[in-house]
């Protein structure tokens, strides 16, 4: 559900050596005139936004001499591999695609559904591995549509080891730790390429024409569950782990391409979609020789039945432990449990490790860490991450699973481990100690003192707002990338001792003219108190007080509102929130507000919206419309609401139930009853549909629309397979039946977020006009 463009995946983007030419949107000559101020449509689509021209899927060579990123020089979202020599301080281009690479019109259907899961948008290349062996040649593995690239650093031509066919692409390709194979899948089935002979097996088989996938993430896990894999190698790159998913038991829901001229096969696509209170995929983790051979089946089945709530209903995550053991993360089909599981690959026996319990329910994390340097008392043992105090902090568990004691604790979140150094003892990570808008690099013991209380983290990094972080192999260095919102991206290589800045890799100018011509001013952030007195963030983008006069000013909500996003914070994201900007440069004043039960403030507010979508959420984003109107910023009864997916959902549900304090919604895909979203997000806040009847009912949009009086623009593309346009087909019955007025703008050829330019451009011209009509 989390699809706000530019949020969920905010991957951080990396930048680049001072002798880069520098990108094109930079090099704008023109003075601003205030008289002749200009802001076309176009630039609210723009794509990458500016700033966000950096490198990308910043990574260390094996021996940590060099750093390669993915970028553009022309400032598209066509990307190069290029890498930067940490001895030499040059940087070289390393890999151009040699027939340009992916695009939106070369690639299978079932890459560009993946492309939608991973809300991906780049073009050109979009991954790259490095190649980890004994020989002294670096190389990297690029996968794309013609096949698999392997490119030496310091060779001229890229060798395609594997083509691949239209009619069997290769899907998720991954590299063996070692180095000398290569897997993926084609065809529903697992494959390996040894790289030294060129000879593929297929180590799987059953799969194709039968509901059914060997080694591939189900819908769920890469929509929902932040799962994108679905195989894994053994670290001594002997053995792979991988899912057999059947959804022969979900009826297939049909998505029909009504702009397409033709009909058929080629004009309709089935998915198995489960929905809310109904059947999930069966999921099967197995375990087969990277040689081939009989696969040993582990001794778990998740999805069968969820009668009783102890079951194993979601593999969450898979991660491979000290000694080739298998350890799977299952949680129940209520959320309140997840159980570690320890598997012995040669029988496929479990041992229950771990569980966790939870009332309201279990974020998942990337946090387990299992420690194997068999240099402490420890080995054999993990790091996990709890939100058992209602944030989450990091734990030490030793081998038995047996909690031995907090590494971190307060009311912050660790949000990421970013390394462990288990000879040093220290743990590497990032989080909120220095408040819920910034994101930094921290270093606390592994193996404190217990007798004693916690010695608070050491930060490494310096500068406020968000910093992400890529370490060294050898725990020396760490790349830097950060950003604020006076801040573009920038990226520095900084010692891992003490945060001391090594050198710059890539800095933008502090000056840039294009946003000196577009008056993209940073907004104001600020705290106001929600009716049970917490404390939430907002921010403000005021109108030019020279050029629109002094407030009260029209206002636009710009709204998102849902779990596991952040919208307030101080990020360069929110400087070049492009339609903020537009409608600021138009005289309007635009307000964001992170209400309670969005991210990034603790279980306890997040938990705000158990079985309460559209209730909490909403009566927040009235508190902070009333806010404005008190502090003098806001016209009374001219203020709207926009929003995409939960958003969309946010802005009609607020623009109905508070009908005396808001004139407009404009709501893009968005879900208007829960019953028709997918199993894992909606029961995960709203429990099953058949316990909670009247929480359902309340939530949807249509229980509401008759108190409506303001205009409601509903948006959404007819093929969106996430939110299907079925959401917006029932509330249209619903509005018809009430008898009130709507406006529908829809794209045929669309999936969840357009992206077609002329699509986007339309759109935003589109949204102007009803804004600016009706507010």
């Amino acid at each position: 559900m989390q699809s706000i463009e530019n949020q969920k995946n905010l991957k951080r983007v990396r930048s680049f050596p001072s002798d880069m030419p520098p990108p094109t949107d930079m090099s704008v000559t023109q003075t601003l005139d205030d008289n002749n101020f200009n802001f076309p449509v176009e630039e609210i689509v723009q794509n990458p936004l500016p700033g966000y021209v950096a490198p990308s899927s910043i990574s260390f060579s094996p021996d940590d001499s060099v750093v390669t990123y993915l970028f553009s020089p022309d400032s598209t979202l066509n990307r190069k591999v290029f890498a930067f020599n940490l001895e030499t301080c040059k940087q070289e281009l390393v890999f151009s695609p040699p027939d340009g690479g992916l695009d939106e019109n070369n690639i299978s259907p079932e890459e560009k559904l993946r492309r939608e899961r991973l809300r991906e948008r780049g073009l050109g290349v979009t991954r790259y591995e490095w190649v980890k062996s004994c020989s002294n040649k670096k190389t990297i593995m690029v996968p794309l549509p013609a096949g698999i690239y392997l490119q030496g650093l310091s060779c001229s031509k890229p060798d395609l080891k594997l083509p691949s066919t239209s009619n069997s692409p290769i899907i998720d390709p991954h590299l063996s730790p070692d180095g000398t194979m290569l897997a993926y899948v084609s065809d529903d089935e697992l494959h390996v390429l040894n790289l030294s002979c060129g000879e593929v097996k297929q180590l799987t088989f059953g799969a194709r024409g039968n509901s059914m996938t060997h080694g591939l993430a189900e819908y769920i896990s890469q929509e929902e569950m932040d799962r994108k894999n679905g195989f894994w190698w053994s670290p001594d790159s002997k053995y792979i782990a991988f899912t057999q998913v059947d959804s022969s038991q979900i009826p297939l829901f049909r998505i029909m391409h009504q702009g397409k001229s033709s009909v058929g096969s080629d004009a309709q696509e089935d998915h198995a979609y489960p929905f809310a209170g109904a059947s999930n995929v069966i999921v099967r983790l197995g375990v087969v020789s990277s040689s081939g051979g009989p696969i040993t089946w582990m001794d778990l089945l998740c999805g069968e039945q969820f009668q009783d709530d102890t079951n194993e209903e979601y593999l969450a995550r898979v991660n491979w432990m000290p000694g080739n053991f298998l350890a799977a993360q299952v949680l129940n089909r209520s959320h309140t449990q997840l159980k570690i599981l320890k598997f012995d690959i040669k029988t496929g026996q479990k041992k229950v490790l771990f569980i966790e319990e939870q009332d309201k329910w279990i974020n998942l994390h990337d946090c387990f860490t299992p420690l194997d340097k068999g240099v402490n008392r420890f080995s054999g043992g993990f790091i996990w991450a709890s939100e058992k105090t209602g944030f989450r902090h990091l734990y030490l568990h030793d081998e038995n699973g047996a909690c031995m004691g907090r590494l971190t604790e307060g009311d912050w979140m660790v949000e990421q481990i970013a390394g462990v150094n288990e000879i040093a003892g220290l743990v590497y990570f990032t989080g909120t100690l220095d408040g819920p808008m910034e994101s930094n690099l921290y270093c606390t013991s592994l193996f404190p003192d217990w007798t004693h209380p916690l010695q608070s983290p050491r930060r490494l990094t310096h500068g406020k707002g968000r910093h992400s972080v890529v370490l060294d192999h050898q725990m020396q260095r760490f790349v830097d990338v950060h950003d604020s919102l006076n801040t573009p991206p920038r990226v520095l290589l900084c010692s891992l001792h003490d945060g001391s800045l090594t050198m710059p890799l890539y800095e933008q100018p502090s000056t840039v003219l294009r946003f000196k011509k577009l008056q993209l001013l940073p907004p104001e952030i600020v705290q106001i108190p929600a009716n049970d007195g917490t404390t939430l963030y907002g921010a403000i983008y005021k109108p030019d007080s020279k050029r629109f006069g002094p407030p009260p000013y029209k206002t636009c909500i710009s709204v998102y509102g849902g779990p596991g996003v952040q919208l307030v914070c101080d990020s360069w994201i929110n400087t070049v929130d492009m339609r903020a900007q537009y409608l600021r440069s138009k005289g309007i004043l635009v307000w964001k507000l992170d209400n309670r039960g969005t991210a990034r403030r603790g279980l306890k507010f997040e938990s705000s919206l158990k079985y309460k979508f559209g209730q909490v959420d909403a009566e927040d984003q009235l508190t902070g419309a009333e806010w404005l109107i008190k502090q003098g910023l806001s016209k009374p009864g001219h203020i709207g609401l926009y929003g995409w997916s939960y958003g969309g959902y946010l802005s009609a549900m607020t623009l109905a139930r508070f009908p005396h304090t808001f004139s407009f919604a404009v709501s893009g895909a968005p879900v208007t009853a829960w019953d028709g979203y997918d199993t894992f997000y909606t029961e995960k806040y709203m429990g099953l549909p058949s316990d909670n009847s009247d929480s359902y009912e309340y939530s949807s949009v249509m229980h509401h629309v008759h108190n409506i009086k303001g205009r409601l623009l509903l948006v959404h593309g007819m093929i969106d397979e996430n939110v299907h346009f079925r959401h917006t087909a029932r509330l249209v019955n619903a509005i018809v039946a009430a008898r009130k007025p709507y406006e529908l703008l829809v794209f045929p050829d669309e999936r969840h977020m357009p992206r077609g330019l002329r699509d986007r451009i339309y759109m935003e011209e589109r949204i102007w006009e009803f804004i600016e009509r009706n507010l």
